[in-house]
């Protein structure tokens, strides 16, 4: 069997590898070959199921719940398991409250267990939220090693269409490039930036709870810190807003003043594609399997995703196989 994997994102290459372990052929198509389309090259990298299930349903939490221990099946050693911390401003203490009420699977913490946890934030915050179960991992090199890993076992990668009844079977995780074509698919504008500071040292995911906008701030080692991530409805794809810039500085600024003075190494901005319940889905026609709709939860679902895949395709080759013997 030979399959034709259409994008390079995590959904794409998840499903690749999911589909070479199993044995088959697999090619994948993607006219950007850097990576510099992909939503994911802009995602956070967290793999928090309790945390997002403050505002997803509860199927993002259950198909979560796992997604370390695949990704460190897929790529082990990527996988940074510190957990996550969850922090609000003296005057924003409802926030924290209200996020309490909405998730599960972590422990309040003081003054004292912050600063055991994250020194450099000592005597800035009164009370936080630990989830200690959760995991985090780089993006951008989790692409760049899955794509390696890829091609060592035998993967192609190609840039250029090919006719496609070459293949028994089409995977399409184009994503964003589906919105106006795939029904009910819509864009959500994402934008993050990276700062570059030598005073900061963090072990782990700070989610910084706002009234208007709550943050992430991520560190990548090294002195790099990822900020993120606005979620805005719109399909408008142009570069990071002055507005969101400046928000996105002020809660890196409220999380530690010294980030006042750290480099803005890079903005971006993206277009995460969405269905109505910001839950993926996985469906048929013809020989043509897609995946869609990963939303802001693509490092955290795709590989549970990638396994539906597969077995549909195994299952609809199944079938056709025992409908030529009848």
């Amino acid at each position: 069997m030979r399959i034709l994997v259409k994008g390079a994102g995590v959904a794409g290459l998840t499903v690749a590898h999911e589909l070479s372990v199993r044995g088959v052929h697999v090619t994948v198509l993607d006219p950007h070959a850097n990576f510099d389309q992909a939503a994911s090259w802009l995602a956070g990298g967290m793999l928090a199921p309790w945390c997002e299930r403050e505002s997803a349903d509860e199927a993002v939490l259950k198909r979560g719940l796992d997604a370390a221990d695949r990704w460190e099946a897929i790529l082990p050693g990527q996988v940074i398991r510190n957990g996550t911390l969850v922090l609000a401003s003296t005057r924003d203490q409802n926030e924290l409250k209200r996020f309490a009420t909405r998730t599960t699977g972590y422990r309040w913490v003081e003054d004292n267990d912050i600063t055991v946890l994250e020194p450099a934030l000592a005597g800035r915050f009164r009370s936080g939220l630990f989830f200690a179960e959760e995991a985090h991992l780089d993006p951008r090199r989790t692409l760049l090693g899955l794509k390696a890993q890829l091609r060592a076992k035998g993967v192609a990668f190609i840039t250029t269409a090919v006719l496609e009844d070459e293949f028994s079977e089409i995977i399409d995780c184009t994503g964003a490039a589906g919105i106006g074509h795939t029904d009910d698919l819509r864009g959500v504008r994402g934008e993050m930036l990276y700062l570059r500071t030598e005073e900061v040292t963090l072990s782990r995911p700070i989610r910084l709870l706002h009234p208007r906008v709550p943050v992430y701030i991520v560190p990548r080692g090294g002195g790099l810190f990822m900020v993120g991530a606005t979620m805005i409805e719109t399909d408008f794809d142009g570069p990071i807003t002055a507005r969101s810039l400046m928000e996105l500085l002020n809660a890196a600024y409220a999380l530690h003043p010294a980030f006042a003075e750290a480099t803005v190494v890079e903005t971006g901005a993206g277009i995460r594609p969405a269905f109505p319940d910001n839950f993926p889905r996985v469906s048929r026609d013809g020989k043509t399997t897609s995946l869609n709709g990963l939303y802001r939860h693509g490092f955290l679902l795709a590989p549970a995703m990638a396994v539906d895949v597969a077995d549909l395709v195994f299952s609809a080759q199944t079938n056709q196989r025992n409908s030529r013997c009848t």
